[in-house]
C-alpha cells in the first residue's frame, strides 16, 4: 500500500498562482530562496543533463530589466501600452527568477525532453515559493521570445532560452477561484 502525504495532496489540490501584479516586497532573501531553488532543481530531468539553470534578479537588475523591455519594445515596433505591461512585470517585481534553458546535444535525450524539463523546473519553483508562503506568478511575455531581448538583459548565448519568470513576493490580495478543466472532457480511460 502506498503512503501518503495528505498535506502535498492538499496543497496541490488547492494551489493557485497569485497575479504578479498583486505581489509586493519583500521578496524571499537569499537564504530563503536557496530551499525553493533546491526543489525546483529536483526536476525530472533524463540523462542528468540539467538543461536548465537560474538566473534570480533583484533590486537594480529588477529596473534594468524593465528598461531593456522598452528598448525591445521600441525596436519591435510594440505600442507603448504593451511595452508598458511588459517592463511593469518587472519593475514592480519583488523578486524575480528566470529559468534558463539550456539545449544541449544528447544522442539520448531529444530537444522537446529539455524543454518539458526546463518548463517542469519553472512549475516546481513556482510551487515551491508557493508551499513556503510566498506569492509567485510564472510570467514569459513576448520579450521572452526575442533574441535581442534576452541577448542584451540577460546575456543568453544562442543555445539557451527563456523558460518562464517566476515572480515572487508577498501578496496583497488573495486571488478569486478560477475555473478548472472538466475532467470528464479531458480523461480518456483505456483499458485495453
Amino acid at each position: 500500500m502506498p503512503v501518503s502525504n495528505p498535506a502535498a495532496m492538499e496543497f496541490l489540490l488547492s494551489r493557485r498562482s497569485r497575479p504578479a501584479k498583486t505581489l509586493t516586497a519583500p521578496g524571499p532573501d537569499r537564504e530563503a530562496l536557496m530551499p525553493m531553488l533546491t526543489a525546483a532543481a529536483r526536476t525530472p530531468d533524463h540523462g542528468k543533463l540539467e538543461p536548465w539553470r537560474f538566473v534570480v534578479l533583484e533590486g537594480a537588475a529588477l529596473d534594468r530589466m524593465a528598461h531593456e523591455v522598452g528598448t525591445a519594445g521600441a525596436r519591435l515596433g510594440k505600442d507603448e501600452a504593451d511595452i508598458a505591461k511588459a517592463a511593469s512585470s518587472f519593475s514592480n517585481s519583488p523578486l524575480c527568477v528566470a529559468v534558463i534553458e539550456i539545449g544541449k546535444e544528447s544522442p539520448k535525450v531529444p530537444a522537446i525532453e529539455m524543454t518539458y524539463s526546463a518548463g517542469a523546473v519553472c512549475l516546481a519553483l513556482l510551487n515551491a515559493a508557493l508551499a513556503s508562503g510566498w506569492g509567485a506568478n510564472w510570467l514569459s511575455g513576448w520579450a521572452s521570445h526575442d533574441r535581442g531581448f534576452v541577448r542584451d538583459a540577460l546575456g543568453l548565448t544562442d543555445n539557451e532560452k527563456v523558460a518562464g519568470f517566476i515572480h515572487i513576493g508577498t501578496e496583497t490580495s488573495a486571488p478569486p477561484e478560477r475555473p478548472r478543466p472538466d475532467l470528464e472532457a479531458v480523461v480518456t480511460w483505456v483499458s485495453e
